[in-house]
């Protein structure tokens, strides 16, 4: 009997135990995979709520990272529903999902849903210039369209936010977190 007790307690001692220590260990790791995975891909799933109705509304929409406001930009017309929603429901939800590949399987695709407040910044002012730059700087080809009068910047201030970086790895990340990732201090 006491060979058997020896025996089950040495073989449990090579097993890893999930420890406080372990999970925290991976918050770096997890950290530059988000801030790769929203530098990697130029277009997301915007979601609001519809003026009339209240109901959801996904459409897609090219961001860029305001890395000095820690936040993100969207360049949107008027004559969008998506910014007409924004204007009456600040509040949005935005998925950044990495691209499909035929080898992985789709359970395993990092991806980002990340919570934020909608606000469109004075053409004059300070925030404005900051995102028409960063948005610039990730699409020049949009420069034409940022004289039109129907468009306009929209800053999404992220207050939260779920990451899945893969099959089983999933966290809630924090909004200091995700503003240091915007921000691209180290993490």
């Amino acid at each position: 009997m006491d060979s058997d007790k020896r025996g089950a307690s040495s073989s449990c001692k090579h097993r890893p135990t999930l420890t406080f220590d372990v999970i925290m260990s991976h918050l770096p790791r997890l950290g530059h995979a988000l801030r790769a995975l929203l530098q990697s891909r130029r277009a997301a799933a915007l979601a609001t709520l519809g003026v009339g109705d209240g109901e959801p509304f996904v459409s897609m929409t090219p961001y860029a990272i305001d890395a000095a406001q820690r936040c993100l930009v969207i360049h949107v017309s008027g004559l969008a529903a998506h910014t007409a929603n924004m204007a009456a429901h600040p509040r949005v939800s935005v998925l950044v999902a990495a691209g499909e590949t035929a080898q992985a399987p789709v359970h395993d695709l990092a991806r980002v849903t990340l919570e934020g407040i909608a606000r469109t910044p004075a053409p004059e002012s300070p925030e404005h210039a900051s995102a028409r730059a960063a948005y610039l700087a990730r699409f020049p080809d949009a420069e034409m369209m940022t004289a039109l009068p129907d468009f306009r910047f929209v800053t999404l201030a992220i207050i939260g936010a779920r990451q899945v970086a893969g099959f089983g790895v999933a966290r809630s990340v924090t909004p200091e977190e995700i503003a240091k990732i915007l921000a691209d201090d180290s993490v």
